[in-house]
């Protein structure tokens, strides 16, 4: 079922490197950081969404209804 990089036993090993390398103490700080980062990324592209959406709606031409008889 887990194939690959993200079989759990290859995801406690990156965990286990990534605590040597790092250490304790500055783990926690770039979690904070990668979430913050993440988290920002996920704003901006709501924002850039909503504003393409809303700039569409703007330009959008309006149907006519007037019927010509």
């Amino acid at each position: 079922m887990f194939d690959g990089i993200f079989a759990p036993q290859h995801l406690i090993l990156i965990l286990i490197i990534a605590l040597i390398v790092f250490g304790p103490k500055r783990l926690p700080e770039i979690g904070r950081g990668l979430g913050k980062g993440i988290r920002e990324f996920k704003g901006s592209m709501n924002e850039a969404i909503s504003g393409a959406v809303d700039e569409a709606k703007e330009n959008k031409p309006e149907a006519k209804s007037e019927k010509t008889s």
